[in-house]
């Protein structure tokens, strides 16, 4: 609930007090109970005991990814916060043709309008409402929609390089498990220095906090490597399939305008210019911008 963001440890506190957790002494937890547990290592795996980090032999509850997620929400909570927007659809979506700025939207009469902030140069247009904007995109939408051919071929290539990728990240997978030994050696090392003389407790305490965190980082790293590529491939399938449907989605009463269908007006220029059966996409640009087969990436 806190990685989100969107509660305050007050808010926190009141939700999981009403569930009836209590501390020792069977009195409720205060705010700064949650502010500990939230900062507390020992969750993701981890024993911090004299300002020295061990690594614990109990079963982790959450990630240390979800625990730095925390950690970055707390920092900022701390710092000063702008007014919350009013959740327009097209807010920071458009930029005036005329003269480049941005298209702003307020409500009026109980209509929302969009016009030109111009903040730059003097600028000649005029207000727009909102739902005129909306029927012109619709009209759009339906213009790139996929065919199923195009559509099911596209998900036949996505199917092949996440075979492809899968043998590639098993490589990968074993350095990281091999990189996972170095450090476990590197941490006896250590020990054995400590334990000659070698280096003082400072400099032993110092160096094995950096190398535990990175023995923790690679092994969930390890954990993720077939999920978060899967994860992927999943995500460009749904997307043909969504766009496959497009006119659907634009006569519902709020689409989404701001998803990636926008990309898929690239894809249709494509499509009308060579059979899909046949076509070649490892040549698109469209397909490969951005796009990286190396599993270092993931």
């Amino acid at each position: 609930m806190y990685s989100t963001g969107e509660y305050p440890l007050a808010q926190i506190r009141k939700i999981i007090n009403s569930l009836g957790l209590v501390g020792k002494k069977g009195k409720m937890l205060s705010v700064s109970n949650y502010q500990y547990m939230l900062k507390n290592k020992i969750y993701y795996g981890m024993i911090e005991y004299n300002g020295e980090l061990y690594d614990g032999k109990h079963e982790p509850i959450i990630t240390k990814k979800l625990f730095d997620s925390v950690q970055e929400v707390m920092v900022n909570k701390s710092k000063p916060k702008s007014p919350k927007l009013k959740p327009y659809i097209f807010r920071g979506f458009f930029r005036c043709g005329e003269c480049g700025c941005f298209i702003t939207t307020e409500t009026q009469k109980g209509h929302n309008y969009l016009r030109c902030t111009k903040r730059k140069n003097p600028c000649s247009q005029r207000y727009a409402r909102e739902d005129a904007i909306t029927s012109q995109i619709k009209e759009e939408i339906k213009k790139v929609s996929l065919s199923s051919a195009w559509a099911n071929a596209s998900i036949n290539y996505f199917e092949n390089e996440k075979i492809k990728l899968a043998q590639a990240e098993s490589s990968f997978a074993q350095k990281a498990r091999d990189e996972l030994v170095e450090i476990e050696t590197k941490l006896d090392r250590l020990l054995d220095l400590q334990l000659d003389g070698n280096l003082s407790q400072t400099e032993y305490t110092a160096k094995k906090y950096k190398l535990i965190l990175a023995k923790k980082d690679l092994e969930e790293k390890i954990h993720a490597f077939g999920r978060k590529s899967n994860n992927r491939f999943e995500l460009a399938i749904a997307f043909l399939k969504d766009a496959n449907q497009a006119e659907k989605y634009a006569q519902q009463e709020n689409p989404d305008f701001k998803n990636a269908f926008k990309i898929a007006e690239k894809y249709h220029a494509e499509a009308l210019c060579a059979e899909a059966v046949s076509y070649d996409f490892t040549k698109s640009e469209n397909w490969r911008r951005g796009w990286d087969s190396n599993p270092r990436s993931v």
